[in-house]
């Protein structure tokens, strides 16, 4: 029988204390900011956005319970960064009003997963396909979550497999690449699959601390000791902002919050803000890394994303989205940005466990 979320967060409270609650917490209306340790919660107006947000990305779900790009590719990541929205808004498989959105996605994802634990829209589904290791991962951080919060026993045998399959791919320095081999390795594309082990750790799958362990040494030696910021590759290319956002997230989500290459990253972040190179992935991950980070960080940085996304937001009837920005990558389209930003605006209700420090 499927756990409801109440039952799940009984059980976890119960658990012993190194393990991460996965916490649900009633956000007040009304106001931005509380006046009660810089807490932030979500306003009725955003709140509006939020939910017409939902319902845009509801209605973009193809037949097959895919998510895609603009131009019909990468149904794979589109969807588990489209999932990934829905539970930041508290709708998991068969439960709140998009319920069964969310079941099709996973059904979706699950149906990618080839027996080598490799989720990939190649030689499963038709039309233009562009999975990677990067799909791969975002794909199993979203089924990892979703698995956290139902025990599914449907999600656990892929995933775990999914998940001995980013062990068996870490190449010799720590990292992963686009190809699930033990070859190359680079930050984005490493971060994800770090991500992706640490949370299938906290939803109680077998993950050896010693991939872990390396991974965040990789991540490490991309770190730029001059700017604070993390750089693509080790000592390749100057740092970037989404690059240090993905990379200190990444640190905190393994337990290092109080480590001083996060210190410096989160400084890097707002000094960078404004920078637009891959501004919705950057985003991405520096809205959780700055939301760890808590306090008066979080409530200035959640109050500035969220005016400019208000802003920014396109209204057409009941149903808001938003276009990606010039320097998000060609093709990427509406979906990506919706959902990225509507997993932004969501984070003060506290639904992701992931986030949670």
């Amino acid at each position: 029988m499927k756990l409801t979320r109440t039952i799940c967060l009984a059980l976890l409270l119960a658990a012993p204390a190194a393990t991460p609650l996965y916490a649900q917490t009633t956000q007040p209306k009304g106001s931005l900011i509380s006046k009660e340790k810089d807490s932030v919660v979500v306003d009725a107006e955003t709140e509006k956005v939020i939910k017409a947000s939902l319902k845009y990305m509801a209605s973009q779900q193809k037949p097959n319970g895919s998510w895609t790009a603009r131009d019909g590719d990468h149904p794979v990541a589109m969807t588990g960064y489209t999932i990934m929205a829905f539970l930041a808004a508290g709708h998991l498989p068969g439960e709140g009003e998009y319920g069964k959105n969310v079941t099709n996605g996973v059904n979706y994802l699950l149906s990618c997963a080839r027996p080598d634990g490799y989720i990939t829209s190649e030689n499963v589904h038709s039309g233009r396909k562009n999975s990677n290791m990067y799909s791969h991962g975002i794909a199993t951080i979203a089924l990892a979550e979703v698995y956290g919060q139902t025990h599914d026993p449907k999600i656990k045998e892929k995933l775990q497999a999914s998940i001995k399959l980013i062990v068996a791919s870490q190449n010799g320095e720590g990292g992963w690449r686009y190809s699930p081999q033990p070859k190359d390795a680079d930050i984005s594309v490493t971060v994800l699959q770090v991500v992706s082990l640490r949370a299938a750790k906290n939803a109680g799958l077998d993950v050896p601390q010693e991939t872990i362990d390396r991974a965040v040494k990789y991540v490490k030696s991309c770190y730029d000791e001059r700017s604070g910021g993390f750089t693509y590759q080790p000592r390749n290319k100057g740092p970037g902002f989404a690059r240090t956002a993905a990379a200190i997230y990444s640190l905190q989500v393994c337990g290092l919050y109080e480590d001083p290459m996060v210190d410096k990253g989160s400084a890097y972040l707002l000094k960078e803000s404004r920078d637009r190179e891959w501004f919705t992935y950057g985003h991405f991950y520096a809205a959780p890394a700055q939301y760890m980070r808590g306090g008066k960080i979080w409530s200035d940085w959640y109050t500035k994303v969220r005016d400019d996304l208000m802003k920014r937001a396109k209204r057409e009837g009941d149903l808001a989205y938003w276009d990606p920005v010039e320097g998000d990558g060609k093709g990427v389209g509406a979906v990506f940005a919706t959902a990225v930003y509507t997993n932004i605006l969501s984070m003060p209700y506290h639904y992701v466990p992931l986030y949670q420090r």
